[in-house]
């Protein structure tokens, strides 16, 4: 009975599992189909082209979602300062109180344009400049108010301006708020302060310059202060200086 048991045991080597055929044997195995091969690269075509066709689509509705985001906040916004009113009187109409917003500011500029305007404007003026944190905040506001006022006076950017800052070869832009006479020994130099902003438009560096080295391009307050919150973004693709006819001074030799 023992012969019979050591006769009929077989190494599972010598049998393998599949009738004697060997799976690891690279010679044995179905060859790869090419109809597989294919599905593969079409999906990831498919695959490559969905994704890129997402992302056009955020690229392209990022500016638009934004823009509709913040006008509406601002339309909110604005309209709360007189829609509290009209709910009041029984009045509900949306908008209402944006348009009356609108039409506040516009008389109050033609009020503030006028003598007795002007007076009462400086005497809350001269009340707020004695109040001890607010003065601070009002006179930071009221110098970036004053830069892009339609009213250039004495407070706001003269003209855009572009300097050699901070090394030969490179240069900033700025904008000129006054000029200075330097006396010197041997003649007067005509000096610009040129305020090169550093974080949007409230901090920034203030550079003495001679005029004649300025570069004045053919910019006007509004695009530069778009340039510059912008960080360049709507940088124009051709910059040319303007010509003037008391210092008409080659380009070359001042860059």
């Amino acid at each position: 009975m023992a012969e019979e048991k050591e006769s009929t045991s077989v190494p599972l080597s010598q049998t393998g599992g599949n009738g004697g055929e060997d799976p690891e044997d690279p010679e044995k195995t179905p060859p790869a189909s090419p109809n597989s091969s294919t599905r593969k690269a079409c999906c990831y075509f498919l695959q490559s082209w969905v994704s890129k066709k997402f992302m056009t689509g955020c690229v392209v509705l990022f500016p638009v979602a934004v823009t509709f985001f913040v006008t509406w906040w601002f339309i909110q916004f604005v309209d709360g300062f007189f829609s509290p009113l009209y709910e009041r009187l029984g009045i509900d109409i949306f908008g209402l109180g944006f348009v009356t917003s609108l039409l506040f500011v516009f008389f109050v500029g033609v009020f503030v344009s006028s003598w007795m305007g002007a007076t009462v404007f400086w005497l809350g003026e001269w009340f707020i400049k004695r109040m001890p944190f607010v003065k601070h905040i009002y006179s930071a506001s009221k110098q970036i108010s004053a830069a892009i006022s339609p009213d250039q006076n004495t407070t706001a950017f003269k003209e855009v301006a572009i300097i050699r800052h901070p090394r030969v070869g490179e240069y900033a832009f700025g904008f000129i708020t006054s000029t200075v006479i330097l006396q010197k020994e041997n003649e007067d130099e005509e000096l610009c302060s040129v305020f090169v902003p550093t974080n949007h438009l409230y901090i920034g560096d203030i550079f003495l310059v001679n005029s004649k080295e300025i570069i004045r391009p053919n910019l006007s307050i509004r695009e530069g202060i778009e340039i510059i919150v912008s960080g360049g973004m709507t940088m124009p693709q051709t910059i040319a200086p303007l010509a003037r006819p008391n210092d008409r001074i080659p380009l070359n030799r001042i860059m």
